[in-house]
């Protein structure tokens, strides 16, 4: 008899995008006239830029003549992309790479999702809250969260990054944490972190042996000169940390895939007699079993986001979805909602407006409530801040990715519904 994994069955009923697709599609069967517009989902929707489809119309062409067609390639990615990534995002930023610490991936949330299994089971995991929800989730398919009672999780620390601390966490106090996740900058909050804050965690995992996935997927966004684009231009952080990054974002790949997860040989856990293991081969090893590679399509695409005019055509788009949050950010904070992010980051964190609770007392609006509200109101999709944990309750994210056409019109709808 074949028995489920009942970690899954552990898990929350849907997954938060989920949710919000059944709600939107509800929505439209009872309105059929009705133009939604999302605001919601992180997804981009600028064409890909012109470098990038010409290396992809090369590679394609190339791939339909017997002397340039490419079959399964190296697990750990092609060397023409690991090298320009090496090349183009670290040494300009000081930080010290070899190829061989380079892992290609298609996309930043499998490797995200698929690092915990080198990790043991009962490892005790920190997670900022809010949180992006696959740190939790893929950590719980395995069991690695333990019970999940009155919302939490009894094998997680939840490290609170509200407005009350800067978006910063606290380090953990008490029972140190042997697996950090840290997002910078942060999905679903849009805020980031400088370098003495990003210090100071390095130095607590050095000090505890501790771990830290950093996830650097939105880096390409920050304007502030003095935030840090990788935890390791931190000194140390090469021997406690594994950072994951993404074209989805930087570069519109969502349907394209293609990410990369750096590890570098420094980096190590223990077994339980207190011998030392090299990430760096453990998890070559796991991509090598259950990993064919990253399409050579997808690969040559990326690789031509370093050309000259690659740079320029991306950094042109990540231009033009920053003009998004600063529209919206002016816009909203003008109607008096009060906004963090969108300065750094495509993503815009609001604070629901006060409304009288059961009791009389004002608290800000649930987050879900207020998602219908304004779905039903403005006919404009965001996302519950409930959905990224407890302290993302009274908050919800809107996201810069859409059209500036559509995020105009978004924008005012809701200033014609607020007024209302």
């Amino acid at each position: 008899m074949a028995l489920v994994n009942i970690h899954f069955l552990n898990l929350r009923n849907n997954y938060l995008f989920a949710d919000i697709a059944k709600k939107v599609n509800a929505f439209r069967v009872m309105h059929p006239k009705a133009d939604v517009i999302s605001l919601g989902v992180g997804d981009v929707t600028q064409p890909l830029c012109p470098a990038v489809v010409e290396a992809m119309h090369k590679a394609v062409d190339e791939m339909a003549t017997a002397e340039g067609f490419h079959g399964y390639g190296p697990e750990q990615g092609y060397e023409f992309l690991r090298e320009a990534i090496v090349k183009n995002d670290y040494q300009p930023r000081g930080v010290r790479l070899s190829i061989d610490e380079i892992f290609v991936n298609d996309g930043a949330k499998s490797d995200t999702g698929n690092f915990q299994e080198l990790l043991h089971w009962d490892d005790y995991i920190g997670v900022t809250d809010p949180v992006y929800p696959v740190y939790i989730d893929s950590n719980a398919m395995i069991g690695r969260c333990g019970t999940f009672r009155d919302g939490q999780w009894s094998n997680v620390r939840l490290l609170p990054t509200t407005a009350e601390n800067g978006f910063v966490p606290e380090l953990p106090k008490g029972r140190p944490v042997d697996v950090i996740y840290l997002c910078y900058p942060n999905n679903p909050t849009g805020t980031v972190i400088g370098k003495n804050e990003l210090r100071r965690w390095v130095n607590y995992a050095l000090k505890n042996d501790a771990l830290i996935l950093y996830d650097a997927a939105y880096q390409a966004y920050i304007q502030d000169a003095d935030i840090p684009h990788s935890i390791y231009e931190i000194r140390g952080a090469r021997k406690c940390a594994v950072e994951f990054r993404s074209f989805s974002k930087t570069a519109g790949f969502t349907g394209v895939r293609c990410g990369y997860t750096v590890v570098p040989r420094e980096v190590s856990v223990s077994t339980f007699e207190g011998e030392r293991i090299s990430l760096n081969q453990l998890w070559l090893r796991r991509q090598s079993t259950k990993f064919n590679g990253t399409s050579y399509i997808s690969q040559r695409a990326a690789e031509a986001v370093y050309s000259p005019e690659g740079k320029r055509q991306v950094q042109a788009t990540i231009d033009y979805y920053m003009d998004n949050a600063r529209r919206m950010l002016s816009a909203l904070r003008g109607l008096g909602f009060e906004c963090y992010g969108g300065e750094n980051a495509p993503y815009i964190w609001m604070r629901t407006p006060d409304a009288p609770g059961p009791d009389g007392t004002m608290a800000p609006t649930p987050s879900w409530t207020f998602f219908e509200q304004l779905l039903y109101g403005a006919h404009v999709v965001c996302t519950p801040g409930a959905g990224f944990g407890p302290s993302g309750e009274g908050y919800v994210r809107f996201t810069a990715f859409g059209s500036h056409e559509r995020t105009d019109e978004a924008l005012r709808r809701i200033t014609v519904w607020v007024r209302k």
